[in-house]
């Protein structure tokens, strides 16, 4: 058994688990997927995801269900039992456990949550190149945290580019000094971030990348010389976040968030996506915290 037939076998262990999510699924069921015998799938499993299968379906239940109470009008119950909890008290301390909140005062309060959205094992392993000289932790997929924010509306101080895509080109027709610029605004709402723009905010002859800040309604200084201010409407954003990285992987702990979110279905937790509500945005990438992106959605329901 190479290492590819292991990756192969736990991907559609993972497609096994997304499918029948919402039934009972067994170690048998698990190790037929893969083909291998139960123990040697359970061993693989958490190997290649860091999470033993039966902690991974729970984990998932739990961010499915913490979905559904906080966008639909439903009883804690029907939840738990939708998510095969035995009973409303089981269900309570495992979403308490988990969240730090009790699943009625979550769907009562709505507090921001992480959930968990595991990487496909088989999508990060094609990334990394086939796996030749690999150790197996290189495989483990990275947890990605999501989090859904609602923004009000408010100011957007910002220094658009010419024909700039992305940071790099960015700093290559306007500078590196964009940065320092808005660091220095005491006013600031947020940290500063990088930019992509809709085109409904975009000027004729300017980049779809930029750098800016957000700031309050009523914010009214001077401008610094070459920049401009524009209101955002409010709207929710979707928020991002990798694992902690060494500083000096920073180009591939950004690959890693991208490629989770290009195959991320919001659908499944009841957003979509809605790009023309706003900027998607990326933090300056800190190793300490994880790279964070942010994208527009909308609700479903």
């Amino acid at each position: 058994m190479n290492l590819q037939e292991n990756i192969e076998a736990v991907h559609r262990m993972q497609e096994c688990i997304d499918k029948h999510l919402k039934e009972r699924i067994t170690l048998r069921m698990l190790a037929e997927a893969a083909g291998y015998s139960p123990w040697h799938a359970a061993k693989i499993f958490k190997e290649l995801t860091g999470k033993t299968p039966f902690d991974y379906i729970r984990t998932l239940r739990l961010s499915r269900a913490a979905v559904r109470l906080r966008e639909e009008e439903i009883k804690v119950i029907d939840v738990a039992f939708d998510f095969l909890f035995d009973s409303h008290e089981g269900f309570t301390r495992a979403f308490s456990k988990h969240f730090g909140i009790t699943p009625k005062n979550y769907s009562l309060h709505k507090p921001l949550t992480r959930f968990f959205i595991p990487e496909d094992v088989r999508e990060k392993y094609f990334r990394l190149g086939k796996g030749e000289g690999m150790k197996k932790e290189d495989l483990i997929p990275n947890t990605i945290f999501v989090q859904v924010v609602k923004r009000q509306e408010r100011k957007l101080i910002l220094k658009r580019g010419v024909k700039a895509t992305d940071y790099y080109e960015y700093c290559e027709e306007v500078g590196c000094e964009v940065w320092d610029v808005l660091t220095g605004i005491k006013q600031a709402s947020y940290e500063p971030m990088g930019m992509w723009l809709p085109e409904n905010l975009r000027k004729p002859g300017t980049s779809e990348y930029c750098q800016g800040v957000e700031v309050p309604l009523t914010y009214a200084e001077p401008l610094p010389e070459g920049f401009e201010m524009i209101t955002l409407p409010a709207c929710m954003m979707m928020i991002f976040q990798g694992q902690p990285y060494d500083d000096e992987n920073f180009e591939q702990a950004i690959s890693d968030l991208w490629a989770a979110m290009k195959h991320y279905k919001p659908e499944i937790y009841g957003f979509r996506w809605a790009d023309e509500d706003g900027p998607r945005f990326q933090l300056e990438p800190q190793g300490y915290r994880g790279y964070i992106e942010g994208r527009p959605v909308r609700a479903l329901f």
